[in-house]
């Protein structure tokens, strides 16, 4: 049985040495997985612009959460848009799609942002690939708190961004002093403290770190010492095996290869991006060990 536990971040340059770093607290070795939501990437505040030339995804969706800075996706389904603060974009990759991000906008502003993966179930993953963009998200208030709602349902507010497993992701914007925030019980949760420390029933939480919930509890208990932005994830806990390896989310080792030799290839299940030429970023070497599948060890 999981018990409840911190996740620390570690930092990770995005589009090379010279790139934006990212602190990344999921996947992790032991604990791939809160729900559906496989990969947590928490950027910024940084002065550094965000630069990721086309690259392939297989076996899962893109949320990308900006909160502060403008960011232009471009796929090879052929959108094109600007993201900007409290904009949702929902990228599902279906059996494959590739992508790119760039910062527009004022070259001073600085960029703040969160990138998440969420895993797609068996039924999903040969389903066709889409792209969403949402301008405008439901929002749940309560005692001290103010909720954001990017995937799924909180507290009678359900975003409309396409699902494929029972799950939520929020923005919280919580007051000083202590708030609780309803959970639904079914479900394991986790908190990003994305501003600064924040305690979370009782336990301190640092700056970048992600505090994993298990399921059974209706509420969690949130202390900040001045108004603070969270992020809360989670959903039902994901008894799927993943296979998971640079951009691509299969079931088998097999999977991985077929979809990194396909991308190699520039073969017709991952598309062009336009605006590029035949700049993309190329995969790396694959490991000269057979993958396997990531389970849960810790906690």
């Amino acid at each position: 049985m999981t018990h409840d536990l911190t996740l620390g971040a570690r930092e990770v340059p995005l589009g090379g040495l010279r790139g934006l770093t990212v602190h990344r607290t999921l996947p992790q070795k032991g604990f791939p997985t809160v729900g559906a939501w496989c990969f947590v990437d928490h950027f910024g505040p940084t002065s550094h612009p965000m630069a990721v030339l086309p690259h392939p995804h297989t076996g899962l969706q893109t949320v990308t959460w900006p909160l502060a800075g403008e960011i232009r996706h471009r796929d090879s389904l052929g959108s094109d848009v600007v993201l900007r603060p409290g904009e949702l974009n929902l990228m599902t990759s279906g059996d494959g799609v590739s992508h790119s991000e760039f910062s527009v906008g004022d070259p001073d502003a600085p960029m703040h942002g969160i990138q998440l993966w969420v895993a797609l179930p068996s039924g999903a993953l040969d389903g066709p690939a889409g792209f969403e963009h949402h301008p405008d998200l439901p929002v749940a208030e309560g005692d001290g708190w103010r909720a954001t709602v990017l995937l799924g349902e909180l507290d009678g507010a359900t975003s409309p961004a396409t699902t494929h497993t029972p799950i939520v992701g929020a923005e919280l914007s919580v007051g000083p002093g202590a708030s609780t925030i309803p959970l639904r019980p079914d479900f394991e949760h986790a908190v990003l403290a994305v501003d600064g420390p924040v305690v979370v029933d009782g336990v301190e939480v640092a700056h970048r770190e992600l505090r994993y919930l298990a399921p059974g509890r209706s509420q969690v208990g949130v202390q900040v010492p001045a108004a603070t932005t969270l992020l809360l994830i989670g959903g039902e806990p994901f008894d799927e095996e993943l296979v998971m390896w640079w951009n691509f989310i299969g079931r088998s080792h097999d999977d991985i290869v077929l979809a990194r030799d396909d991308w190699q290839a520039a073969a017709e299940r991952f598309g062009h991006v336009d605006g590029h030429g035949d700049k993309v970023i190329p995969a790396p070497p694959l490991p000269e060990v057979r993958l396997t599948p990531r389970r849960r060890s810790v906690g």
